[in-house]
């Protein structure tokens, strides 16, 4: 029989992860595949983790995964991947916002013979229009700079065969955008449109301090846009300041006319302070992110796995 794992994320989530283990294992007994589910802990600070053990307790098909502490989204869903073994997987947000039951309608698309089956939003319940709106300018941003565009309005929810996972778990670079990570990876790729649900309990974890880092997590880990960006900006500056230093050594010369003094001086002095103070914080961006790649420091740390159907491990 085949195998279906679905790895779940987890932070703060312990007020819904009872209802999404009901809802996913009602899915599981209507599908006829050997399924399983890897909760993975990225360092709680309630009682997410006993929640979980309880889950595991309960029912044979649940696994557990506890990280050392919290790194992130990115990394928490890295190392759920790395530990399942399975010839189909989804990854899925435990805040019940992407429905669990459409799981059997990504698995009949992967038995057509696709490697990712990922699902698009066609309307985000619950979240605010502001939250909306630079949602979808990321996205849209993401598509124009990216070398590998990423599929408009689209989050972490798919299916990807064991191919990809393997694929997958090759790339172990230290700052990962895994949004992008999923697409870079190729094979064939087909998507599902669905209705996003609200949050079922709970605050969500990203502010916009958080959503914005993310943003060029993702712009700097798929593109190098902003570098010649940087370029054009320096060279446009230049040209500028060249034609303007023109039309006032013409109007000197030919006119008399008086050559402007500090008012001018001081708007082109901080246009270019300026324009060369932004190219160094994107040159700085991706220094930064060398830096840490140089260090090839482990990507996260375990402290506990409690595989399905064990008590202990």
């Amino acid at each position: 029989m085949k195998q279906l794992a679905v790895v779940v994320p987890a932070y703060n989530e312990s007020e819904g992860l009872r209802e999404f283990q009901r809802r996913l294992g009602l899915v599981f007994d209507s599908l006829d595949l050997d399924c399983s589910v890897l909760y993975v802990d990225d360092g709680s600070r309630d009682d997410t983790w006993d929640v979980m053990e309880s889950l595991r307790t309960a029912d044979p098909r649940v696994a557990t995964l506890k990280l050392s502490r919290n790194f992130g989204k990115e990394l928490a869903l890295t190392a759920g991947i790395d530990h399942v073994d399975a010839d189909a997987v989804v990854v899925i947000d435990a805040d019940l916002q992407d429905q669990p039951e459409l799981i059997p309608e990504f698995v009949a698309r992967w038995r057509e013979g696709y490697d990712v089956v990922y699902g698009t939003r066609s309307n985000r319940a619950g979240e605010t229009a502001l939250k909306k709106l630079t949602s979808a300018a990321f996205y849209r941003v993401m598509e124009k700079m990216s070398d590998v565009p990423v599929p408009r309005d689209t989050g972490d929810f798919r299916l990807m065969s064991r191919r990809v996972v393997d694929a997958l778990k090759l790339l172990r670079e230290r700052q990962r955008f895994m949004k992008g990570l999923f697409t870079w990876v190729g094979f064939r790729q087909t998507a599902i449109v669905y209705d996003r649900d609200p949050r079922f309990a709970g605050d969500s974890k990203w502010n916009y301090w958080k959503l914005w880092n993310f943003a060029l997590e993702g712009i700097t880990s798929f593109s190098s846009f902003p570098l010649r960006l940087a370029t054009y900006v320096g060279f446009l500056a230049a040209l500028v300041a060249f034609v303007f230093g023109l039309i006032v050594f013409v109007k000197a010369l030919a006119f008399g006319d008086p050559v402007r003094g500090y008012p001018s001086l001081m708007v082109v002095v901080l246009f270019l302070g300026g324009a060369q103070l932004m190219a160094l914080g994107m040159i700085g961006e991706y220094l930064g992110r060398t830096y840490v790649e140089s260090k090839q420091r482990p990507l996260y740390f375990v402290d506990r796995h409690h595989t399905a159907g064990r008590k202990d491990d």
